[in-house]
């Protein structure tokens, strides 16, 4: 029983941190802004994945979690270097 609260506890915190993240993402007054609001939702996208993982017990949902976190930072550093105007091959 315990375990099942706090599962469903996680899974509405990280639906919240969703709506805020995308509220943000709509209306963030500058374009940094928006970037966070993105790459946090990249790392909630992962804590559902993980929760998904302990719920079935599939341990290649651990990988999904793994590549999007990689993607996800790697889509930071391009979006960052783009604000700051260099070229992605500088």
């Amino acid at each position: 029983m315990t375990t099942e609260l706090l599962f469903s506890a996680l899974t509405i915190g990280l639906l919240l941190c969703c709506g805020f993240c995308l509220y943000r993402i709509a209306n963030g007054p500058t374009a940094a802004d928006r970037m966070v609001a993105i790459d946090i939702l990249g790392t909630v996208v992962v804590g559902f994945v993980a929760i998904m993982t302990v719920l079935t017990g599939k341990a290649y949902l651990l990988d999904v979690a793994l590549v999007w976190a990689l993607v996800s930072f790697v889509a930071t550093l391009a979006l960052a270097k783009y604000l700051v105007g260099k070229r992605l091959d500088e």
